[in-house]
């Protein structure tokens, strides 16, 4: 049984964005040590991987209240906050939705090192451009071309040892 993938909502983004310059999605505080982080890896048990926005791997423990209200998937946008006497291990705040994560991530808010939401969004606006600048290219045609010579040439070399099977047995 596969769990429903999550979508991002164009209105819901389009009414976050609509805000101006103010951020309208909760973010870590910074006073009390929370980070940004991306849930590498679920490992069961309650436990992440998680690689947080200072470079650092981390085993995160979902706490049970949330873990009942909401499930944490492998490329989540999470907060976590490091424990102080074990710096390898932490607690997961918070999760964000894919819109909310596409969200923070248009506005910049996001780390180089967490901030997987925008390179998909550049990479879809880059598949439409790299449509029109494909057609003009000339060195596509004479390859296109080579090809199917090359394949006249091989129904003819197909053709010979048929006709020693056809000889062989009628």
């Amino acid at each position: 049984m596969a769990r429903r993938e999550e979508k991002v909502d164009p209105e819901l983004l389009a009414q976050l964005e609509s805000g101006g310059d103010r951020i309208r999605v909760p973010l870590p505080k910074r006073k009390v040590n929370e980070m940004f982080a991306i849930a590498d890896q679920i490992l069961g048990g309650r436990r992440v991987k998680a690689v947080c926005e200072d470079g650092e791997s981390r085993l995160a423990r979902i706490p049970g209240k949330m873990r009942r209200r909401q499930w944490v998937r492998e490329g989540d946008l999470i907060v976590v906050q490091p424990w102080d006497f074990q710096d390898e291990k932490a607690n997961v705040c918070m999760r964000y939705t894919k819109t909310q994560s596409l969200y923070l991530s248009r506005k910049g808010v996001l780390p180089e090192i967490v901030d997987l939401f925008g390179a998909k969004d550049l990479s879809e606006n880059n598949d439409i451009d790299i449509e029109p600048v494909s057609e003009p290219t000339p060195a596509d045609d004479p390859i296109q071309e080579s090809e199917p010579e090359v394949t006249e040439e091989a129904p003819s070399e197909s053709d010979e040892p048929e006709e020693d099977i056809d000889s062989f047995f009628g």
